[in-house]
């Protein structure tokens, strides 16, 4: 029985079905399977019956799929939403940055402890050449350009349409990829910097309340990190 058996599986496969994968894009992605940057190679398959192994009649198509060119594993083609660690770093780095001027620009940019607070989030977040004096002439540059409030024109809207356009332009394709703790994080940086000189103004309070819209965060838990951060001694 057991030289059958032996037979048996050393038969070939008379027929069956066979995907033939042809390449039709590569980039890079952030790789599910490799928990990190890689190439891929975006493929779409034709299925064919074969006997004998040859490839005679087709049976339809399969795919996209996108295929890691490390580790070859495949996914759907919605693993190329991930931003690449490269990315997701520009992505982290531009909304501090936007945060950070949109601050700056409903509270003023007199106070030198407020710029000097501002200096050092945004250097934090990895803009290592950031000065003063360039955070200062760009607030100035949009609120010109703009035209949403400053302290200068208080007639003006703290966070009119052009301002929480930009921010949600900035901040909402990044909110997905953050956990909770992290999207309150750039919360937070922003009310570290109103806070800087004082309570916040209701301009500051606005602005970092549409942050947390922008960010996803429900209007609770905004208002409670904004609460408690007035509490904590800086």
């Amino acid at each position: 029985m057991r030289s059958v058996k032996g037979q048996r599986a050393l038969r070939p496969v008379l027929c069956g079905i066979r995907t033939v994968w042809d390449a039709v894009g590569d980039g890079a992605f952030f790789c599910p399977g490799c928990g990190g940057d890689r190439n891929y190679r975006r493929l779409t398959g034709r299925r064919r019956l074969t006997v004998l192994g040859i490839p005679l009649a087709r049976r339809g198509e399969t795919g996209p799929v996108v295929e890691c060119a490390a580790c070859c594993a495949r996914f759907a083609p919605d693993a190329l939403d991930h931003p690449t660690t490269t990315r997701f770093s520009s992505m982290l780095r531009e909304a501090v940055h936007t945060v950070t001027l949109a601050v700056l620009a409903a509270g003023g940019t007199t106070s030198r402890t407020v710029l000097e607070t501002a200096v050092g989030v945004v250097r934090d977040a990895g803009l290592d050449d950031c000065t003063q004096e360039q955070l200062y002439t760009v607030v100035e540059v949009l609120a010109a350009d703009a035209g949403f409030g400053t302290p200068a024109d208080p007639t003006a809207e703290a966070c009119g349409p052009a301002l929480a356009i930009e921010l949600h332009e900035v901040l909402a394709p990044l909110a997905p990829h953050l956990a909770t703790a992290g999207r309150e994080s750039v919360l937070l940086q922003g009310a570290r910097i109103a806070l800087a000189d004082g309570p916040y103004s209701p301009a500051e309070r606005e602005v970092l309340t549409t942050v947390g819209g922008a960010l996803r965060l429900p209007a609770a838990d905004t208002a409670r990190l904004l609460a408690a951060a007035a509490r904590t001694p800086s």
